[in-house]
């Protein structure tokens, strides 16, 4: 990583206690913390969610909720104790000399005011050059962040960039007073594995050029692989383990880190039975489908989505469907269980023409097709208990309300929840029980075929994992077809049969699993494999 002198201490976090107001389900944040961050080092504070990694982030920058009181230790910079800055001193510190990076730049940034607008905003604040100087800087920013064509990015709007260029212009903005310590939030959790690996290599390039520390708050090993110099491991607001990346990867001696590690999903698949011979359970022919935008004011514009995209699926075997945000992943699952109409082609779900139907020949058919939504929580009504949630669709379909209910208690048990909690509402389960709950509501109606899009990217690694392992035994014991949409090649490395490579709307390599990996033929497929984080976590280290 770095190769400046990593030896003086610019921050130090000395046995820091941050409580927690009564009721939640500890006592405390952080539990006597003690964190040094070096001159040009990159420290990777990496644990799972409710660890206590973003408390950290904001008890450096004086953004802890009000709830979430300092009881002990000290939070030491430039010989000052930020825990007790006045607001008007952290409003000269922040930003200046110390700034952050958010992980989800489309919420941090304002929808209504140019990406260059904000980041002047910085100058303006801390009362810094005048206004033709501010929007030259502004510019020289937005070009050394990489961003393509800065005179002209710098009057967009938020939703007129991509992923990336929205985060390229959250670290313009981190950057713009120069500070001496950056800290980046999960600044790539959201982005495509290309993308991805572009930003952790401009944070890289940022640091060793400006010489600055940087703590890098992340749940993804693969990440801390690529980019720590250090590594801080954090469980339930302790840290168990620090130390060099190589010492931490290679060599974990607490047993929390260690099952971290052993829960990281790797690109080497398991030995998988064969599927030939098996019934077609899902047949897609010549799909197509064009998205059309533009009105009076804005200019027509076409985006093809899918073009001429055609698969097969047999019964107890999983597709993978991967490839960047807007290469059409998404678009196909909905397609397929009629969210949207296709412009043209044929959906076959075993002898059923799924694209010719409408009304309630359509409604009639979709119980033999359901999907598992990427986020459990925005997907399932939070008014509702998940009993209701579960027994829905099969009291759509005429099945008795206690008959269903009886069901859904059986679908608790099959996913491996308490079959007692059927009273319970959504807000009251952690996301990889939420994604439980919404996998045991698409088996309610004992479909043939499962879309799942994305159902694991918003889960920690462990739970990730234990997802993925149930999904693999309901695939196995109740004979499903499985479309797995994902971006994670790892991921699908772990529960695909076959894997089909998507590139703007084209399915441009379909192979099985392990055969693509070893041997990719398109170029596309090629710079997906060697974008994907930490590929030698299970081996060497990467080079520094």
């Amino acid at each position: 990583m770095s190769t400046q002198s990593a030896s003086k201490t610019v921050l130090s976090i000395e046995n820091l206690t941050l409580a927690l107001p009564p009721g939640a389900d500890r006592p405390f944040a952080l539990k006597d913390v003690s964190l040094e961050l070096r001159v040009g080092e990159i420290l990777c504070v990496v644990g799972e969610s409710g660890s206590g990694k973003s408390m950290c982030a904001s008890a450096l920058l004086g953004l802890l909720p009000r709830a979430v009181k300092p009881t002990a230790g000290r939070v030491v910079f430039e010989d000052r104790n930020l825990l007790s800055l006045p607001n008007e001193a952290w409003r000269q510190l922040r930003g200046r000399r110390i700034a952050m990076i958010f992980q989800e730049p489309m919420t941090a940034l304002n929808p209504v005011i140019p990406v260059g607008d904000q980041i002047t905003e910085t100058f303006e604040a801390h009362d810094l050059l005048s206004p033709t100087e501010r929007r030259a800087r502004t510019i020289a920013l937005a070009r050394e962040v990489g961003l393509p064509d800065p005179e002209r990015i710098v009057e967009s709007y938020p939703h007129q960039l991509s992923g990336g260029q929205r985060q390229r212009a959250m670290i313009a903005m981190a950057l713009a007073l120069e500070p001496s310590i950056l800290v980046a939030d999960e600044p790539t959790t959201a982005l495509d594995v290309t993308t991805q690996a572009q930003i952790l290599k401009l944070i890289r390039d940022l640091q060793q050029r400006r010489g600055m520390a940087v703590m890098f708050i992340t749940h993804d090993f693969g990440v801390v692989a690529e980019i720590a110099d250090r590594v801080a491991v954090l469980e339930k607001g302790i840290v168990v383990e620090q130390g060099t990346v190589e010492a931490v990867l290679q060599r974990p001696q607490h047993r929390y880190t260690q099952s971290l590690l052993a829960a990281v999903p790797t690109l080497t698949p398991p030995n998988r039975p064969s599927v030939d011979g098996a019934p077609l359970a899902c047949a897609v022919f010549g799909l197509r489908k064009t998205y059309r935008g533009g009105g009076f004011l804005t200019q027509s514009r076409e985006v093809s989505a899918a073009k001429d995209v055609s698969f097969e699926i047999r019964r107890g075997e999983t597709l993978g469907l991967v490839g960047e945000s807007g290469s059409g992943k998404s678009t196909i699952g909905r397609l397929i269980v009629r969210l949207l109409d296709p412009d043209a082609g044929t959906i076959r779900l075993g002898e059923i023409d799924l694209s010719t139907l409408s009304g309630s020949r359509l409604r009639a058919a979709r119980r033999h097709i359901q999907m598992v939504f990427q986020d459990p929580f925005a997907s399932l009504n939070p008014r509702r208990r998940i009993g209701r949630i579960i027994a829905d669709g099969p009291v759509a379909h005429g099945v008795p309300m206690q008959e269903a209910l009886a069901r859904a208690r059986e679908l608790l048990a099959l996913v491996g929840l308490d079959p007692r909690a059927i009273d319970r509402y959504p807000h009251e389960f952690s996301g990889g029980q939420r994604q439980r709950i919404g996998i045991a509501r698409a088996l309610a109606l004992e479909p043939d075929l499962l879309v799942a899009d994305e159902p694991v990217s918003a889960l920690d690694v462990s739970v990730q994992a234990q997802v993925l392992k149930l999904l693999e035994e309901l695939k196995s014991r109740l004979k499903l077809a499985m479309l797995f949409i994902t971006h994670d090649l790892n991921v699908a490395a772990q529960i695909c049969d076959r894997i089909a490579v998507m590139h703007q709307g084209e399915i441009v390599e379909v192979k099985p699993t392990a055969e693509l990996l070893l041997h990719p033929e398109h170029p596309y497929t090629q710079t997906l494999l060697a974008s994907v984080p930490g590929r030698s976590l299970r081996g060497t280290a990467p080079a520094r």
